[in-house]
């Protein structure tokens, strides 16, 4: 499937899912506030952090090799057996770490250990969660596209029927419940799509774990759990000093302003993922994987800067649209804000290839320096321009990111090319 075609149909999933987003955006925005926003925040990192611990960060991994042994049943089974087999292990010790620590890790997250029921919810719901990931980076690596996208929008649907909810029922607390309880749902809908596959049977999950491919998926575990562990606690920590030095308000607002990104990158994002990380890992020439990067550049590199203008053209009006008067403060974000989004996008298409060629120590590295200096960064630029600090913090860090990616990556292809040329 053509990168264009994929975008296409992938585009579905990414529009319902915004729909639902934004509209779920609108009610948390009234029933939780920018303080709550900020909570909220802090809890999105906190699971993405566990869940990846719990599946031992395999999910990309399974996607390449899934597609690598496109001809190869067997191999692809042998993978799949293997990364169930840690899922599940994973998946269960770290829940009963979870039920047991919940106070402790309510009050690291979330300022309050009375909120630590909502780990307890996270830790009953944690197996289901992990194992939903697990069936879709096997639908993506097989190059599923339609079934993958059916799973995404249940996905989307999911989190917007019962967060909206539970979040007009319970206010904080229930949309905070909600986060984690969405995902196990659509899990269901996961196994059902990829039960009904000619290619796929359940026994295929099941089976000994094969040590060299173990091996292999603990190459993407490193590469994984870097970016679950640097780019969520550089968030929290940026929280933090943000909530300390210019209020829990502030926070909330940068927080909305993230998430807003998110929402109107998730097309290019989520296409980078289904498209690129499969079609990397396929690719063994280096004229096709420069083919494939400047094919990139020409249409997804375009289209998210123009999503970018178009938001900031529009920042009054998403602002009340969106979110509510409370949030009208975050204005001054948004200029910075949309130019490091493009900056993130044009470093991320070529970035891609560190992960489809698993590249581990120039990816482990580069995430490392980079989450730190995004949050030294922030410090620096608040102390003299507030708020809007944080913006400018982004795209610096991106640009920086984007010319060492650019350096780094041809000279590692160059020197894995070298052998193959004696």
């Amino acid at each position: 499937m053509t990168l264009i075609k994929t975008s296409l149909l992938n585009g579905i999933a990414v529009v319902i899912k915004m729909l639902t987003l934004l509209g779920l955006n609108k009610i948390l925005a009234i029933y939780v506030g920018p303080a709550g926003y900020a909570i909220l925040g802090q809890f999105l990192n906190a699971v993405q952090m566990i869940t990846n611990f719990a599946s031992g960060a395999i999910n990309q991994g399974v996607t390449k090799y899934t597609a690598e042994y496109s001809k190869d049943s067997a191999r692809q089974h042998t993978v799949w057996r293997t990364a169930a087999a840690i899922a599940l292990t994973g998946s269960l010790l770290i829940a009963v770490f979870i039920a047991a620590f919940n106070q402790k890790l309510a009050g690291w997250f979330l300022k309050d250990e009375s909120l630590g029921s909502v780990f307890i919810w996270f830790s009953t719901t944690l197996v289901l969660f992990v194992f939903n990931s697990l069936l879709q980076a096997i639908l993506n690596g097989k190059r599923e596209i339609r079934r993958y996208v059916i799973a995404n929008i249940a996905g989307s649907l999911f989190a917007f029927a019962v967060t909206t909810w539970m979040a007009m029922q319970m206010g904080l607390y229930g949309a905070l419940v909600a986060l984690v309880i969405y995902q196990s749902l659509t899990f269901f809908v996961t196994l059902a799509l990829i039960y009904n596959a000619n290619w796929f049977r359940p026994s295929y999950l099941f089976g000994r774990i094969d040590r060299q491919v173990a091996k292999n998926l603990g190459k993407f575990t490193i590469m994984a759990l870097t970016s679950a562990v640097t780019v969520p606690i550089s968030h929290i920590l940026i929280r933090n000093h943000l909530g300390e030095t210019l209020g829990w308000d502030a926070a909330g607002y940068w927080e909305a302003a993230w998430r807003l990104s998110n929402f109107y990158l998730m097309l290019v994002t989520t296409t980078l993922s289904v498209y690129y990380l499969p079609k990397l890992s396929e690719l063994q020439h280096s004229a096709d994987i420069k083919r494939e990067i400047i094919q990139g550049y020409k249409i997804i590199l375009p289209v998210a800067a123009a999503c970018s203008l178009a938001i900031y053209l529009n920042r009054d009006f998403l602002i009340r649209a969106l979110f509510s008067t409370e949030f009208a403060p975050m204005e001054v974000l948004f200029a910075w804000q949309m130019v490091g989004d493009t900056l993130k996008i044009g470093s991320w298409i070529l970035a891609y290839l560190m992960l489809g060629k698993a590249m581990i120590k120039l990816f482990v590295v580069s995430e490392i320096l980079s989450s730190a200096m995004f949050y030294v960064l922030t410090v620096i630029f608040t102390q003299t321009m507030g708020l809007e600090g944080v913006a400018l913090s982004h795209a610096v860090n991106y640009l920086i990111y984007w010319s060492a990616m650019a350096i780094f990556i041809p000279k590692v292809l160059r020197q894995r090319a070298r052998p193959n040329t004696d």
